[in-house]
């Protein structure tokens, strides 16, 4: 099975002071035009996205600099609501360890201590169904945590769909080269899909 975790772009949610992703159609076959072509203005953290450490690290890596083997490879999906304390990262970490890639299923933010764990751990990446991976009132300190250590951050995913488990995950950004971060397309494979499309 394949789970299409991203949201829709034009609709998602955003984090507040961010702009808001819109688009128009600067060609219409419906207006008698021979072609479609459209035309959208956006920021690199609408939707679903990674955040490269030059989000809040003023020389850090940008999101072409990264390797692309951050963003797809096994990965463990856990379930929490509320803060993640040091205890809950600690035991998210265990379960995570043959992957080193952590999704956090539910209404979940990631606090500093957790953070802090996270950081000291071999994660290469963490991602949450928020607008960011801290808290959305105070991100800086979450943030710069994990991206000093350039662990990717996959925000704004949907996981509702999706049970505990380990699959393949695929999170390929745009090489916008110079940018923070980057929308993508993020999709999580089963072991049978996944092993299934590699014999073809």
């Amino acid at each position: 099975m394949i789970f299409d975790i991203s949201q829709k772009v034009f609709a998602s949610e955003n984090y507040p002071t961010h702009p808001v992703a819109s688009h128009y159609k600067v060609k219409d076959m419906h207006a008698g035009d021979k072609y479609n072509l459209t035309c959208f203005s956006m920021c690199a953290h609408n939707g679903t996205h990674v955040d490269a450490p030059h989000h809040f690290i003023k020389d850090g890596k940008s999101i072409e600099q990264m390797s692309l083997s951050c963003f797809m490879g096994w990965c463990t999906v856990v379930k929490h609501q509320g803060d993640v304390t040091k205890e809950d990262a600690l035991h998210f970490v265990s379960q995570s360890k043959n992957t080193k890639r952590l999704l956090i299923k539910g209404d979940a933010v990631v606090t500093l201590e957790a953070a802090e764990v996270f950081a000291e751990s071999d994660l290469i990446l963490v991602g949450n169904e928020s607008s960011s991976v801290g808290p959305v009132n105070a991100p800086m300190a979450v943030h710069l945590m994990l991206l000093k250590k350039e662990i990717t951050l996959l925000e704004n995913i949907r996981l509702a769909e999706v049970p505990e488990g380990t699959y393949w995950l695929n999170a390929i950004p745009l090489a916008l080269e110079g940018s923070d971060g980057s929308p993508c397309r993020a999709v999580l494979l089963t072991a049978d899909e996944f092993l299934e499309g590699s014999t073809l």
